[in-house]
């Protein structure tokens, strides 16, 4: 095991990224994926904030530059609706200009929403947290190998020993739903999409590693919609927001939040590695590696979720 698993990690423990082109998903303002492209930025990386909202992406490069303070280049910006296969393959179209990729950030979510199906006919949590970033990610393999050293890191979340089961059924059926249920596989997709990656690299001898992290309980806008399932259901207008405030008066801070993806994006540390809090049941504190729950290291359901994303998506890879 590196060092990097047995110490303490640091947020000065970022190593100089000159050189590096990195795209982060879901950088929505003051959520972990800015807070992500920033530290990076900090340190010198080529940031690509990738969302489906231009407007919204443009506020957080502004953002980022204005912390920056100009030394550091504009974040770049990519179009894309991780909901949508279409967008996504358009996405990764345009992206073919950005040249090697060094790191790709699945960080991008949506959390506890109502039944909705996509364009593809899928679910919509699975389509944006799961189908959406195993398209990319495809899509995007031949850069990140140009890069000759590239690391891809998706954010799972505590939620992911909530699903009962691993989501291998149909994905386009449409049977009873429970949002919390539906949230909380798609997380554990997260993570046997992660190990399973991980195996195909190294068995295809790729220059790509696969890590994992999850933030605990930070304060982002997700966790008003209830983070542990279901808590803000039913809150809207003035109430949501009281709810909001009272979230981030006892999660720790969003940019907290962010470290373990960042300890997964940038430390020495083997492929397969799930980083996440070091407090009491893994909300708060500084990262550290953890262990994902027993659902997540079931070899038989990493092999069968890969195969049925691969028929899902259109997509046959590494």
């Amino acid at each position: 095991m590196s060092s990097a698993a047995l110490t303490p990690w640091s947020l000065t423990d970022v190593p100089d990224q000159a050189g590096r082109t990195a795209v982060v998903t879901g950088p929505s303002l003051g959520g972990l994926g800015h807070h992500t492209a920033l530290e990076l930025a900090r340190r010198g990386a080529r940031v690509v904030l990738a969302g489906r909202n231009p407007e919204k992406l443009g506020a957080t490069a502004d953002a980022i530059t204005a912390e920056l303070g100009g030394d550091q280049p504009a974040p770049e910006q990519l179009v894309v609706d991780l909901s949508d296969l279409t967008s996504v393959r358009a996405a990764a179209r345009r992206a073919a200009d950005l040249g090697p990729l060094h790191l790709l950030v699945n960080n991008a979510g949506v959390m506890g929403t109502p039944e909705r199906r996509t364009p593809d006919g899928l679910e919509l949590q699975m389509a944006t947290n799961h189908f959406g970033p195993f398209l990319l990610t495809g899509l995007l393999l031949p850069q990140l190998v140009a890069a000759e050293d590239a690391r891809v890191v998706t954010v799972s979340s505590l939620m992911h020993r909530r699903a009962r089961s691993a989501p291998l059924g149909d994905p386009r059926q449409q049977g009873r739903y429970r949002k919390w249920q539906a949230y909380a596989q798609s997380k554990l997709a997260n993570l046997l999409f992660t190990f399973e990656l991980e195996r195909r690299l190294r068995e295809a001898g790729l220059p790509v590693a696969a890590t994992a992290a999850h933030p605990g309980f930070a304060g982002t806008h997700l966790a008003a919609n209830g983070q542990f399932g279901g808590a803000a259901d039913g809150l809207t207008g003035r109430a949501s927001s009281v709810y909001d405030a009272a979230v981030r008066a006892v999660a720790q801070p969003v940019a907290v939040g962010a470290w373990p993806t960042l300890m997964a994006a940038t430390a020495d540390l083997p492929g397969g590695t799930y980083c996440g809090p070091d407090g009491p049941g893994q909300m708060r504190g500084r990262p550290q590696v953890v262990t994902a729950s027993a659902a997540a290291q079931d070899a038989g359901a990493q092999r069968a979720l890969w195969v049925l994303s691969e028929r899902t998506v259109g997509l046959t890879w590494p």
